[in-house]
């Protein structure tokens, strides 16, 4: 049995993997939502989304693919660059995959031909086409940077054919300027940081709501020193839940207090 019955829970609220269901709709991460949308509606070619570790990129896309995915009109798919090692053949295989193209048995120039009339086909359907990249950080040569340049070279007079949406590390922006005149036609760039105080405790209130409970299971000083632990980026602060209610459930205490977390805080090396 976990922490769930304990805390009349339906499901633990402080998974760390991306659950679109948890969403917290904090108003830094309502913003870039809102602007990305814009970038994939107005077909701006290439926007950027930057943040720390764990200042919710991935949660941000995924919202992203629901919310244009609802929408009639768009094709819109989302790919996570898993390694640095990533040849630019290996990129325009990905894009011409998610765009249903059949990749078997075609050279680079022979695929680029078939995105490019891809492209055009469901720009014609009145598709607009975006492709989300997460971890975007991990495209690290000029090459590549160059090879998302050349697909977007072909635009219309409403927009581009595709637009690409960016995630990643800070260093996501160095990379870009690896090839300039792919740099300067970055249309749109925001940025995550992390939550205040305030959105710290709407955050885990929320997470609870969703699985179920209404009733604060954290005190007020508990939550304080979340925050101050976890300097407000959600994956640390749901680690620290987590552990948290897991520790309260051995013990058997129904709230959890400042030394529970506090505690929490010291086993898992935490200043």
């Amino acid at each position: 049995m976990g922490y769930e019955e304990l805390y009349s829970l339906k499901e633990s609220p402080f998974r760390t993997s991306p659950d679109e269901k948890f969403y917290y709709d904090s108003p830094q991460h309502g913003r870039a939502v809102a602007k990305l949308s814009h970038a994939a509606e107005t077909m701006g070619g290439l926007a950027v989304l930057l943040g720390d570790i764990g200042t919710g990129k991935t949660t941000v896309a995924r919202k992203l693919l629901s919310t244009l995915s609802s929408q009639p009109g768009f094709e819109v798919s989302l790919f996570i660059i898993i390694h640095s090692e990533v040849a630019p053949f290996w990129l325009v295989r990905k894009i011409a995959f998610q765009i249903d193209i059949d990749t078997r048995n075609e050279s680079n120039d022979g695929l680029i031909a078939l995105v490019y009339n891809r492209l055009v086909e469901l720009h014609e359907d009145g598709k607009k086409t975006v492709v989300l990249i997460d971890e975007a950080n991990m495209l690290k040569e000029k090459r590549l940077m160059e090879e998302l340049r050349g697909l977007m070279n072909i635009e219309f007079p409403e927009g581009h054919l595709i637009t690409f949406i960016l995630f990643g590390l800070p260093e996501l922006d160095d990379n870009l300027k690896l090839d300039r005149p792919l740099y300067e036609r970055v249309g749109l760039k925001c940025r995550l940081d992390p939550l205040d105080m305030e959105c710290t405790k709407a955050y885990i209130q929320h997470r609870l709501k969703i699985a179920g409970r209404d009733e604060p299971v954290f005190t007020e000083k508990a939550v304080e020193l979340i925050f101050h632990y976890s300097k407000g980026k959600p994956r640390l602060i749901n680690t620290i839940c987590d552990n948290s209610l897991l520790e309260g459930f051995m013990q058997k205490k129904t709230i959890i207090d400042e030394a529970m977390v506090e505690m929490i805080g010291n086993e898992m090396g935490i200043e």
